[in-house]
């Protein structure tokens, strides 16, 4: 009977422990219904990007490794990274500290653990490992708790290694998680930057931390003292970056552009290693990671750390670095210029009284503009779209929801899935509508002078400029959002405004289609 046991455990023990976890998983996500999943931020690692990042971390001889895992899950990672080490033959012991809040996924979570022990033992490799079912965030929160010394881990327990694939919801400031964390977010906080943060927290010094999440870190005010606490500690080895945003966590359907890091922990690193490289990679999706493509820069040319928005470039071919050196000698910013940019004011849900349904006498009605009516270099109005009125009342009570009919720049603030440009703008010229204001919706941005009114020139440039390949590529190398904010674009370097001006004379003689813009452009600034 002993004998029959061990022929079954070695058969069984054929199969890699990273498969068995997702085999385990996807079993338990059949049972879960898609909102539970979201509301939990549930998003398990596919094998292939499990162990693409285990593979980041450079193993040394060592007799022991501590791992932490802050949202295990089923443990594909902590599978993927533990086979690793293994296969190294350079570590004799693994402590794994896992840490699993739904009570149900934990026991799916020790199930993998235990196949994975029994599997290391067959490469004579102790495991010893802890499901701790508790909030990961509030367990571990002193680690945030003094503004003078973020990040001092606790003197007992320090990792070597932390990987993780943290939930990613946003946080109401009520939270207790938001509030232990207000050291280094502002707004609306996305948990897993806190997770990133007191997993910083929780590493030794020279300890390492592999991570995967959305790509939103790397710009905007929301995460600002995020990435100035964080990276003044966690020094970047590697980015990789998946292009497409459907196709990494394609099985859970999620829209999201995600990035790999690897950090090691060096408080303080960036006093004398800013001309240290770091690997930049980009693929398409997790199908294609053998043969992704990779560039090694300066990290001071990744990380802005002289700017007061800190924010990171990731320039992932040769064109980012030549777009970056282009735009950012530029000296001009929309303020610079007397303009300033701003968010259509018509919430439509608040704003359901004023808003013509087509049932009412349109002579006291504004022209209503939303995204669907800006494409590139070009507003529509009216078209036909489903549920978006295309008038708004304008009356004494409702002229606080408008703009004067003047010569705007508009911009759509979300870019569509896989959209061949990030931004997409067009000039609103006052004559092209017969109307003294204009509403414009909630997701639309618009550019105007704070003192008199755009020429047509410089609305046409501006707009020619906006939709460029040049300012795409720019964009790109810091946002990864379908959001387009109006900081991002208050902070934009802009050429002197009379090239601005001359473009727009030019797109406005020559055609305003991407083609001819993009050779405007290129001739203009020499690129």
């Amino acid at each position: 009977m002993i004998g029959k046991a061990k022929i079954q455990l070695s058969q069984q023990t054929l199969i890699r422990p990273t498969i068995q976890a997702d085999w385990v998983g996807q079993d338990y996500l059949r049972q879960v219904s898609t909102v539970a999943k979201r509301l939990r931020g549930q998003f398990f690692t596919p094998v292939e990007i499990a162990d693409f990042m285990a593979q980041l971390y450079p193993v040394a001889e060592d007799q022991q490794l501590r791992i932490l895992d802050p949202g295990a899950g089923a443990g594909v990672l902590s599978c993927a990274l533990c086979e690793h080490i293994a296969t190294s033959g350079k570590v004799r012991k693994i402590i794994l500290d896992a840490y699993e809040s739904d009570v149900e996924l934990a026991g799916c979570l020790e199930k993998s653990l235990l196949y994975l022990k029994s599997w290391l033992c067959q490469k004579s490799v102790i495991l010893s490992f802890r499901i701790i079912h508790e909030d990961f965030v509030l367990a571990n929160a002193e680690g945030l708790a003094e503004k003078a010394s973020l990040f001092v881990a606790r003197p007992e327990g320090n990792y070597d290694l932390i990987i993780a694939n943290p939930p990613y919801f946003k946080l109401p400031k009520s939270d207790s998680r938001a509030q232990a964390a207000e050291v280094i977010v502002c707004g609306q906080p996305n948990i897993y930057a806190v997770f990133m943060a007191v997993s910083a927290a929780l590493l030794k010094a020279g300890g390492e931390m592999i991570c995967i999440t959305p790509r939103s870190y790397t710009a905007g005010p929301y995460f600002r003292l995020f990435r100035e606490k964080f990276f003044a500690r966690m020094q970047p080895q590697t980015f990789h970056l998946f292009d497409s945003r459907t196709e990494t966590f394609g099985r859970d359907d999620v829209l999201q552009e995600n990035l790999i890091l690897r950090a090691r922990r060096d408080d303080g690193w960036t006093a004398a290693k800013l001309q240290t490289m770091v690997e930049v990679s980009h693929s398409a999706n997790s199908q294609d990671l053998a043969t992704r493509k990779i560039r090694r820069v300066p990290v001071g040319e990744i990380w802005d750390i002289v700017g007061k928005d800190k924010v990171l470039r990731l320039l992932l071919a040769d064109k980012d670095e030549q777009a970056l050196n282009q735009v950012r000698q530029w000296p001009g910013r929309l303020q610079s210029y007397g303009l300033e940019i701003s968010t259509g004011p018509v919430v439509p849900f608040r704003a359901t009284e004023f808003i013509n349904r087509g049932d009412g006498q349109l002579q006291n009605y504004a022209p209503l503009l939303w995204m669907q009516n800006v494409s590139p270099m070009r507003v529509e109005w009216p078209v036909a779209a489903r549920n978006k009125s295309q008038h708004i009342a304008d009356n004494e009570q409702s002229r606080y929801l408008l703009v004067k009919n003047r010569n705007y720049v508009l911009l759509r603030r979300f870019s569509a899935k896989e959209a061949a440009r990030r931004l997409v703008a067009a000039p609103l010229i006052a004559n092209s509508l017969t109307a003294s204001f204009v509403g414009l919706e909630n997701h639309l941005n618009y550019i105007y002078r704070r003192k008199g009114e755009l020429s047509e020139q410089e609305a046409f440039g501006l707009a020619a400029l906006l939709n460029s390949e040049l300012i795409d590529t720019y964009f790109r190398t810091f946002n990864g959002n379908t959001q387009v904010s109006a900081t991002e674009l208050r902070a934009l370097p802009l050429p002197p405004l009379t090239l601005i001006e001359n473009l727009g004379e030019k797109v406005m003689n020559d055609g305003a289609d991407l083609e001819t813009i993009d050779r405007r452009v290129n001739e203009l600034f020499d690129v």
